[in-house]
């Protein structure tokens, strides 16, 4: 496998899709569902019987109590309560939290307040994640918390998951806290300095690829150079997070940009520190906070080495201008 520079999603398996390949890829990895996945039908408000929710609100875990009777089978996605900040689009990187339990059984399911747990972060409407998370959270707001009953055409179907221990054709009730949402043309605004006279100088373009403009008739660093441009207040980012990007690059050699998120139809996800990327990315984005825009210079050993990689020559030195959007 080649390893990209920022292009790889990296989902929890527990939530994904069924997928038929195992393969990584340039690009969003968009799993291949089953070919005889079920018809998901159309969401309802509410439905008979209904579950109820106890113990915290919004942004933290909830209590799930059963009510006596079967399922409806319908698809339900009620807002139990309603958050006042964007609203969800498909397409939309979105990060929510949320408390699990299997109907049929009676059993809590993992939840990403448990410890140990975490956020999930996915695209809506992409298909990625079983239609429960998939499509609940479009057309709603973020800070917004969802109640939804999920049907096993919404759930997991008749594969089931084992490693939830989900059995195929159980009826799942999930809990959804609409944490973040970031539209696929976020970028970062602010004051942008330069890095130093040395290193490539950026122009800021908007919601499109910034300029980068590598010094003339100057030789190429041998060691990773990294120069924050904008100086963001969020956390750090740690190895093994899956972060929201925007970024460019181009190749010291002759200034031409050989890739774009931009190009990928913008803000792109990526899990950072764990070798599903160039090192120089690894080495550059791990303690950087979010909200920062980063140039980094990339020597060979740390990018492609002596590989050449589409329009990426041998021993080339890259360089990338990166938004760091979010970090889950």
């Amino acid at each position: 496998m080649r390893r990209t520079a920022g292009l790889l999603i990296t989902l929890p398996l527990l939530l994904a899709v069924a997928c038929s390949s195992s393969t990584k890829a340039a690009g969003p990895a968009t799993p291949t569902t089953a070919s005889a996945a079920p018809t998901v039908p159309t969401p309802v408000n509410e439905a008979s019987p209904m579950p109820t929710l106890s113990g915290g609100g919004y942004g933290s875990k909830a209590t799930i109590t059963l009510p006596e009777g079967q399922p409806s089978g319908q698809f339900v996605v009620n807002t139990v309560s309603e958050g006042d900040r964007a609203v969800v689009n498909k397409g939309d990187w979105v990060t929510v939290n949320y408390t699990a339990k299997d109907w049929t059984t009676g059993k809590d399911l993992p939840s990403s307040y448990d410890a140990g747990g975490k956020p999930q972060l996915y695209q809506a409407g992409s298909g990625q994640l079983v239609p429960a998370f998939d499509q609940s959270v479009i057309g709603k707001k973020v800070g917004s918390r969802l109640l939804v009953v999920a049907p096993p055409a919404a759930a997991f179907g008749d594969q089931g998951s084992s490693q939830l221990g989900v059995a195929k054709g159980d009826t799942v009730v999930f809990v959804l806290d609409i944490m973040e949402s970031l539209p696929p043309d976020s970028t970062l605004t602010g004051t942008m300095t330069q890095p130093p006279a040395n290193l490539p100088q950026v122009k800021d373009n908007g919601k499109a690829p910034v300029t980068i403009t590598v010094p003339p008739g100057q030789a190429p660093p041998t060691d990773l150079q990294q120069a924050v441009l904008i100086k963001g207040e969020g956390k750090q980012v740690k190895t093994g997070q899956t972060l929201v990007v925007q970024y460019t690059g181009v190749l010291w050699s002759n200034g031409q940009q050989f890739d774009s998120s931009w190009t990928h139809g913008g803000a792109q996800a990526v899990q950072i520190g764990t070798g599903s990327v160039i090192e120089g990315w690894d080495k550059g984005l791990v303690g950087q906070n979010v909200g920062s825009r980063v140039e980094l210079v990339v020597p060979p050993a740390l990018g492609y080495k002596d590989q050449a990689q589409g329009s990426v020559p041998a021993n080339s030195t890259l360089v990338f201008v990166i938004d760091i959007l979010e970090a889950v």
